[in-house]
């Protein structure tokens, strides 16, 4: 899926508390994650610092019961990340709820959209 693509549609975040919550960015970063086996890789995918990837994965971490990424030390042969069983749970979770969602409000975003004016600037 191109950036373009996911900056369309529709974007849901849930939030559980103050600081809890899940939404297109740390689903994306745990999609990243398990697809690259390493944080840095998955934020510079998705155009973010190590730092803010790194960030990320902590506040997950904590928000939920266990640890939702896993990391091991060892260098470029043996360092990494992946996703606890939760994580991946989280993760599908998360998927599962926005198909839904997108199912069940696809007539009315199609009125939506059909209403937009002419986008382009001219162009």
């Amino acid at each position: 899926m191109t950036r373009e693509q996911k900056r369309s549609g529709m974007r849901i975040r849930f939030v559980f508390g103050p600081e809890a919550m899940i939404g297109p960015g740390k689903a994306d970063l745990l999609e990243a994650i398990a697809a690259t086996g390493s944080i840095s890789a998955a934020g510079k995918d998705m155009g973010m610092s190590y730092k803010r990837a790194w960030s990320l994965v902590e506040a997950m971490n904590a928000e939920y019961a266990s640890p939702v990424v896993e990391t091991s030390r060892g260098g470029a042969s043996r360092g990494g990340a992946q996703l606890t069983p939760l994580g991946g749970k989280v993760l599908g979770l998360y998927r599962r709820l926005q198909e839904k969602a997108a199912e069940a409000t696809r007539d009315e975003v199609a009125e939506l959209k059909a209403m937009l004016g002419d986008m382009s600037g001219g162009k």
